[in-house]
C-alpha cells in the first residue's frame, strides 16, 4: 500500500518538474525572441534614421544650389531650405524610437512634395527664361539692323531740339555805356573822366527772334567799378539751382521789356557821384541768371 502511493507521488514529482522545466524554457525562449526583436527594430531604426538624414542633407544641398541660381523663387527655397535644417537638427538630437521616427518621417515626406513642387517651378522658370533669352536673341539681331537708322533720327532729332532751344533764346546785341555830365540845361555831355561824371547811360539791342515766345522780359544789369564795387541799386535776388549750385546776383538795376519778336533798343541810365577812375565790367543777365552780354570801358 505505502508502495503504491511512494509510487505516485514519485509519478506527480517528475510531472511537476517536467512541466516546470518546459515553462522555463518556454520563458527563456520568449526572452530570447523579445530581445532579438528588440535588436532587429533597434537596427531596423537606426538603419532608418541614417537614410533619412542623408536624404535631408542631400535635399539641403539641392536646395542650396538652387538658391545661388538667382532665381525668383530664392525667398521661397532659403525658407524650405531652412525648414529642413530645422528637422534635421531635430532628428540628430532625438532618441530615435519609433514614435519619434515615424513623426521625423512624416514631416519630410510633407517638406518632399514642397520641395519637388519648388524644383518644378524652378526648372519651368528657368526653362522659360532660355526660351525668353532666345527670344531676345533673334530679335536684337533683327533690332540690329534697324537701330543705325534709328539712332541717326535720334541724334538728327536731339540735335534739331537743341537747336531750336538755342534758336529760341534772345540775343542781347550792341552792348554800349557811356559816362556823360548832365548840365543844370539837362543836356549831356560825354566824358571819359572819372571826376566828370556823373551819370552812367547804357544802351544794347534785343534781337528779332519770330521763334521765341512774345511777353515780357526781364533783364538784370551789374555795373562793377574798378574797386569791384557794384554800383547802383546794389540789391541781390536768388536766382535758384545754376549748374547744380544755388546761384545769387547782386545787380545795378533791372530793366523789363515788352518782347514782340521784334529788335527792342533798350536805354537806361544810372546816376552817381565820386567815380573811379580805371576799368568798368558790365554783365546783362536774363531771368534764367544766364550772362548774356558783357563789356568794359574805362575812365581815367
Amino acid at each position: 500500500m505505502e508502495n503504491t502511493e511512494n509510487k505516485q507521488n514519485s509519478s506527480g514529482l517528475k510531472a511537476t518538474v517536467v512541466v516546470l522545466a518546459l515553462l522555463l524554457l518556454g520563458s527563456i525562449g520568449y526572452i530570447l525572441k523579445i530581445t532579438a526583436d528588440n535588436k532587429k527594430e533597434v537596427t531596423e531604426l537606426t538603419t532608418e534614421r541614417q537614410n533619412l538624414e542623408s536624404d535631408l542633407e542631400a535635399r539641403i544641398a539641392e536646395l542650396e544650389v538652387m538658391s545661388g541660381e538667382n532665381t525668383a523663387l530664392k525667398s521661397d527655397i532659403d525658407a524650405q531650405k531652412a525648414e529642413m535644417e530645422k528637422l534635421l537638427e531635430e532628428l540628430k538630437k532625438s532618441k530615435g524610437d519609433a514614435a519619434a521616427m515615424a513623426r521625423y518621417k512624416n514631416q519630410y515626406f510633407k517638406l518632399k512634395r514642397e520641395m519637388d513642387n519648388l524644383v518644378a517651378e524652378n526648372k519651368l522658370l528657368k526653362e522659360q527664361n532660355i526660351a525668353l533669352t532666345s527670344s531676345l536673341d533673334s530679335t536684337n539681331v533683327a533690332l540690329n539692323e534697324s537701330r543705325m537708322f534709328t539712332d541717326t533720327l535720334l541724334v538728327q532729332n536731339d540735335n534739331l531740339t537743341r537747336t531750336v532751344a538755342k534758336g529760341s533764346k534772345l540775343a542781347v546785341l550792341n552792348l554800349n555805356v557811356l559816362a556823360v555830365k548832365e548840365r543844370s540845361s539837362g543836356r549831356q555831355i560825354e566824358t571819359d573822366k572819372a571826376s566828370r561824371a556823373d551819370k552812367l547811360k547804357i544802351s544794347f539791342v534785343i534781337a528779332e527772334n519770330q521763334i521765341a515766345k512774345s511777353g515780357d522780359r526781364m533783364y538784370y544789369v551789374q555795373i562793377i567799378d574798378s574797386k569791384n564795387n557794384i554800383l547802383g541799386d546794389k540789391q541781390t535776388v536768388d536766382m535758384g539751382m545754376i549748374n547744380g549750385e544755388a546761384m545769387t546776383l547782386t545787380y545795378s538795376f533791372i530793366t523789363t521789356v515788352k518782347y514782340e519778336n521784334k529788335t527792342v533798343q533798350v536805354n537806361e541810365e544810372v546816376p552817381g557821384e565820386n567815380f573811379e577812375a580805371g576799368t568798368y565790367f558790365v554783365n546783362v543777365f536774363n531771368e534764367k541768371g544766364e550772362n548774356v552780354s558783357q563789356t568794359s570801358f574805362n575812365l581815367r
